[in-house]
């Protein structure tokens, strides 16, 4: 798979693409990172990207020319066959629909991505309309520009590449997984945690000691009981879902068994409160 980023500041991608799972995947070349910078593609002495936006108003807006002649340096497919070329152009911006687990799966399924950062008010829409396949946020906030965004998005759906992660389980049994089927969960082995309901948030973690300054591991993790583990797991995902996620649970197909326990937390909370 491959990513290609343009943007006015290429340096800033130096700490964050060169450490931990994105460094290894990039070494046995699972994944291929390109950077561009935005101003190579300008012609004028002063390299300029922006300018002031039809109008009025404050701030400043990245030109469409410079955008567009870095996009076509990358030899791409024409926008209507990308999908059918596994390729895909993605601007960031405030603006943008939320980047999710999901999105992350679907852009792990591709084998080229081109993330546009954009900066400072933005970028010129006509950008958005000739270039780009969709517009992402990765959340309710203004950065200074997409930078920060993009390498959220890489680090993302590079951990769901097949072989970049040591467990390939590890994507799947965390906070926003796939749904897994309760055959999932048979066997000798540890039990999941979240099958049935996928999209929960991961439960609680804990690892030795068994007693940290007087605060000790739950007892059903430590008894070796898998069901009661299981059990256990199950609970404090729903609880901590509960607790700070709540949406999360309107878009769940949940069990009559996590039914009982959401009603049982929130029982349990009206009378503490």
């Amino acid at each position: 798979m491959r990513f290609d980023i343009i943007t006015i500041f290429p340096g800033l991608f130096t700490g964050p693409f060169d450490y931990g799972i994105l460094k290894r995947a990039r070494t046995t070349g699972l994944v291929e990172i390109g950077l561009h910078d935005l101003r190579d593609f300008t012609h004028d002495r002063h390299r300029t990207v922006d300018d002031r936006p039809f109008g009025g108003g404050e701030g400043m807006v990245l030109k469409p020319q410079p955008i567009y002649d870095a996009v076509q340096s990358l030899d791409l497919a024409p926008k209507a066959e990308r999908q059918r070329k596994k390729e895909t152009v993605i601007l960031l911006s405030a603006q943008g629909q939320p980047f999710t687990q999901q999105v992350a799966q679907e852009l792990a399924a591709t084998e080229r991505v081109v993330i546009l950062c954009g900066r400072y008010e933005g970028v010129d829409e006509r950008v958005n309309e000739m270039l780009c396949d969709r517009e992402l946020s990765i959340g309710d906030y203004v950065l200074s520009g997409g930078e920060l965004a993009a390498a959220v998005i890489v680090d993302a759906v590079v951990r769901l590449l097949p072989g970049a992660l040591g467990n390939p389980d590890s994507s799947r049994y965390e906070s926003f997984g796939a749904e897994d089927s309760p055959a999932d969960d048979k066997g000798d082995g540890p039990p999941r945690s979240t099958y049935g309901s996928g999209g929960l948030l991961d439960y609680p973690h804990y690892t030795r000691p068994a007693d940290f300054m007087g605060m000790l591991v739950p007892e059903a993790l430590a008894g070796g009981d898998h069901e009661a583990v299981r059990r256990w797991r199950r609970r404090m995902a729903l609880e901590k879902t509960l607790r700070n996620r709540p949406d999360l649970l309107e878009k769940i197909d949940l069990a009559d068994e996590d039914r009982e326990i959401l009603e049982e937390l929130r029982e349990q909370g009206e009378t503490e409160s």
